[in-house]
């Protein structure tokens, strides 16, 4: 199944969900929301990562045509990835139905879909 968007999350330490919205808005994306979190990696993961986990989180839900996701993650990673101060992971979720959204990318309705489509 071929899906029309999807919503790639990226958790930054705290002040960083802007860098991550310049980031999406340069790849295409239209917007995000923020939700404010708290982290509770332990010292083992620390030192596995080797890096400093700062309590307090962003994390930045945005929702993209599917064809802009990769080229999205790849500048999260490259602008506020692990090396980065922001210490940003990325990750990436199918969405298989979404109403509300203003887009260019319009399903088409049933009636209209090709034999091949349909498949």
């Amino acid at each position: 199944m071929k899906y029309s968007y999807e919503m790639v999350m990226c958790i930054v330490n705290h002040g960083f969900s802007e860098s991550v919205m310049t980031v999406a808005k340069k790849a295409g994306a239209r917007g995000g929301t923020v939700i404010n979190a708290k982290g509770t990696a332990n010292l083992e993961a620390e030192k596995f990562f080797n890096i400093t986990v700062q309590p307090e989180k962003e994390i930045v839900m945005i929702v993209v045509p599917s064809a802009i996701k990769n080229e999205l993650l790849t500048a999260l990673y490259k602008e506020v990835g692990l090396d980065s101060p922001g210490q940003g992971i990325a990750f990436s979720l199918p969405i298989d139905k979404a109403v509300g959204l203003a887009s260019p990318v319009q399903d088409k309705p049933a009636e209209q879909k090709s034999e091949d489509e349909k498949k």
